[in-house]
């Protein structure tokens, strides 16, 4: 058992909050300009559709970025994270006019000395979207 974050005990098992990121079109866009990223299935509904997808979805980068978000923000900044990694298993579909939620929670699954390993969970409308995601930080 560790203090981290302030007074708050970490311990294997502990579950941290969760936390809901909210992706719609217009994230799509900026990220694609911001990344170079013009793929169409990214942006544009028909082209995405005839390539067999079921929808425009978001970029695999954006969403682990969010995730890598979901990290640092807990850790207390990006200095902190060690190791981080997943597999793209599904992707976020996200249909016009509408927000989708990319939901994001961990499970400590190890701790050593100061390392503290987590197990990632990144949903999307109650989808996994990322398999065997995790991060180390130190404390």
């Amino acid at each position: 058992m560790v203090h981290f974050g302030g007074a708050r005990m970490i311990e294997v098992g502990t579950v941290l909050d969760e936390h809901v990121f909210y992706i719609d079109r217009a994230m799509l866009k900026a990220y694609a300009d911001a990344s170079g990223d013009q793929n169409p299935i990214h942006q544009n509904e028909e082209f995405a559709l005839s390539v067999g997808l079921p929808n425009v979805i978001a970029h695999g980068m954006l969403t682990m970025a969010l995730v890598g978000k979901y990290v640092t923000d807990w850790a207390g900044g990006a200095v902190a994270v060690k190791e981080f990694s997943a597999r793209f298993v599904k992707p976020v579909i996200v249909p016009a006019d509408q927000k989708v939620d990319l939901t994001v929670s961990a499970t400590v699954s190890e701790i050593d000395g100061d390392r503290i390993s987590i197990t990632l969970s990144a949903t999307s409308a109650g989808i996994k979207v990322l398999g065997m995601a995790k991060a180390v930080v130190i404390k």
